[in-house]
């Protein structure tokens, strides 16, 4: 075992501890840090927000303010994200790498950003949106791929302290813009196209007519990848046509710590996204705390998160986590299978990374297409792997462990969502312990429970947060605080936010706390790939095809994915079932919601299971699809459906569904 790994505890097999070696590199080590940290949350996250974070003032009014459901944190303090991220490290880091960028064609060279360069060209980017109209608490939408210039352009926001709303680029057209009509939204940034899988996607002309519909004022492209685009006088710009002769001088803007730094849409139980806002201060200081323990990051460490800026993950850690403790960040455009499977394997060790931060998903891919493949490279730099978007199941948690960590790195498996802003369960890389499958325990202070539904803690049950939360929580959603009263603080009151997952406490334990393992959604959202997907918009799109009458949508487990949309859909009278027809609806959903939501599976069905009051019992269909109890199945008005639909879906599961019909 290398010292700087983790080692086997025979005495109790399947968990890992840190060498010694590794708990005197870890910047945290004691699990006194736990028990200190819950004596005292608001000196704790004073202390941090001193110690890590530059602001521009020396002291804040008040540390905290809670008025359930609304807190606030460090009120009066100011300060700005850019300038955490870029000028602070001008002085002794301006010709260090910050940003390394891999672009997915293999013949093209790598593009590598000082801090110096980073600096210049945001100041740049930030006078550009100046002269397009932009000011603080505008909303800039973004649907742009991972390249240098989305890097830019985020950090060019928040130094003017306009808001941006980044939309991943697999999401349709059409969802961006409903996530711009929403947010008052009248610029877009884009990109002409960029590379997957050896194409290029025209991301220009394919928004078009959205940029039409929601009648945008200003569009800034890109040129990544020559695609020429049709433009229109007056409302698109090619960034480099309107950078030329701006000014490399902007000064950040002082902003209030509880001003909104940005929104990031995310999946509700209804059809419409939320638009979750994080705040300037509160989110920078736990991006910084997170990123320096769970991932062991130190200023020299090259950190590589495969992770899209359009997700959370790709806002705290592929961009401004390693920024903000002047490290280097690694960024990829395109696929982990093109040219060929071992792209990911090449790309760390060429670049001897330290951290690799990725999601199951895409390992469960990599292990079924080329288990083997990491054998052939040098990952000895490595010094820390990390899992996000879903739980990882043992099994591709050893290979991960063995195959690409050499039985060296700890495991960090990382459970938050994009509401909590970061990290908020894991098991630090200097402490442990490491359990196959098992997500860990809270970062100090941060106070999580397992609940029934009455509200008793359980072993089993919904995960929440009681007081102390972390200042990088959700400040509302967008325009609608009756909604982030209603999905985050109504279950248990509105002193106890609800996270919609369901979570197990396990036997194992540090710092007098038990590990949590994720089970996973308890409401109707999926998780795709890492990705959380609503199932009402998905249906909305469904039922926008002209022969759909109603439909259900429930995740069906995929080995790779995780799990897929599964739909089954009740077709208006007179509509019949076909091959082409589920190519309509693919369509649609495709064109409504994006690739990321193409269904896995489409049946046609006569009705589904309903409750008296006509809801669909989406759980029968779940443990249909997975061959499991389905428990009494007269919880239903029409349990005679099962049966039909039990055979439509190949149910091979233990329980005898009888005729109701007899």
């Amino acid at each position: 075992m290398s010292d700087e790994g983790t080692k086997w505890v025979k005495e109790k097999d399947g968990i890992y501890w840190p060498t010694e070696k590794m708990k005197e590199k870890a910047f945290v080590s004691d699990p006194e840090i736990y028990k200190e940290a819950k004596e005292n949350p608001k000196k704790f996250w004073e202390q941090k927000a001193k110690e890590l974070i530059d602001w521009f003032v020396e002291d804040w009014d008040e540390i905290q303010k809670w008025d359930p459901p609304f807190f606030k944190w460090f009120e009066g303090g100011k300060t700005n994200l850019s300038y955490n991220c870029v000028d602070r490290h001008i002085e002794d880091k301006k010709n260090k790498p910050a940003i390394v960028w891999e672009p997915e064609p293999v013949d093209e060279e790598q593009r590598i950003l000082t801090y110096g360069d980073l600096h210049e060209e945001v100041q740049k980017f930030a006078n550009v949106l100046k002269e397009l109209g932009v000011e603080k608490g505008d909303a800039v939408t973004f649907w742009m791929p991972m390249i240098p210039e989305t890097a830019i352009a985020a950090l060019a926001c928040q130094r003017i302290g306009a808001w941006h709303s980044i939309v991943y680029t697999a999401f349709s057209p059409e969802a961006v813009r409903k996530r711009m009509d929403d947010a008052g939204s009248d610029i877009l940034i884009t990109a002409d196209g960029f590379y997957r899988r050896g194409k290029v996607v025209e991301l220009k002309d394919n928004i078009n007519e959205a940029l039409d519909k929601v009648g945008a004022d200003k569009c800034l492209v890109v040129n990544r990848a020559d695609a020429d685009p049709e433009m229109v006088d007056g409302r698109d710009h090619f960034l480099e046509d309107v950078k030329d002769g701006v000014e490399a001088s902007c000064e950040p803007e002082e902003l209030d710590a509880e001003d909104i730094g940005f929104l990031l849409y995310t999946s509700g139980t209804t059809g419409k996204p939320k638009g979750v806002k994080h705040s300037v201060g509160g989110y920078l200081v736990q991006a910084a705390l997170t990123m320096k323990w769970v991932f062991d990051f130190h200023e020299d460490d090259m950190f590589f998160s495969t992770a899209d800026i359009g997700w959370i993950t790709g806002h705290t850690y592929t961009l401004y986590g390693p920024l903000i403790h002047g490290g280097t960040t690694l960024w990829y455009e395109g696929s982990p299978d093109h040219p060929n499977l071992e792209r990911w394997w090449e790309i760390i060790e060429e670049n001897e990374v330290n951290q690799f931060y990725t999601a199951p998903t895409a390992l469960r891919m990599l292990i079924k297409h080329g288990k083997d493949l990491p054998d052939k490279y040098d990952l000895s730099t490595l010094r820390v792997l990390g899992s996000v978007g879903e739980p990882i199941d043992p099994e591709t948690w050893q290979w991960y462990f063995e195959k690409v960590g050499g039985g060296r790195c700890p495991i960090v498996d990382t459970y938050w969502q994009t509401e909590t802003g970061g990290i908020l369960l894991t098991s630090l890389p200097g402490m442990g312990p490491f359990v196959p499958g098992v997500a860990g325990v809270p970062l100090p202070p941060v106070n999580y429970d397992i609940l029934d539904k009455d509200g008793e803690p359980v072993d089993k049950g919904a995960v929440v947060i009681k007081k102390p939360f972390s200042p990088g929580m959700l400040r509302g959603v967008y325009k609608n605080p009756d909604k982030y009263k209603e999905e985050y603080w109504s279950r248990y009151g509105d002193r106890i936010y609800f996270s919609g997952d369901e979570g197990i406490k396990t036997e194992y334990e540090v710092g007098g706390q038990r590990l949590l393992k994720i089970v996973g959604r308890m409401d109707d959202l999926l998780e795709v790939a890492g990705h959380r997907l609503g199932t009402a918009e998905i249906e909305d799109a469904v039922q926008m095809v002209d022969e759909v009458a109603e439909v259900a949508v429930v995740g069906k487990p995929h080995d790779v994915k995780g799990e897929v949309p599964a739909l089954f859909t009740i077709l208006v009278d007179g509509a019949e079932p076909s091959e082409e027809l589920k190519k309509k609806i693919v369509k649609s959903v495709r064109q409504e919601v994006g690739p990321v939501a193409t269904p896995g599976e489409i049946f046609f069905v006569e009705e589904c299971p309903e409750t008296e009051s006509g809801k669909v019992i989406r759980r029968f269909l779940r443990s249909l699809l997975e061959d499991e109890e389905l428990g009494d199945m007269r919880t239903a008005k029409n349990p005679d459906c099962l049966r039909d639909l039990a055979e439509k879906v190949g149910y091979e599961g233990p329980q005898d569904i009888p005729d109701y019909n007899c």
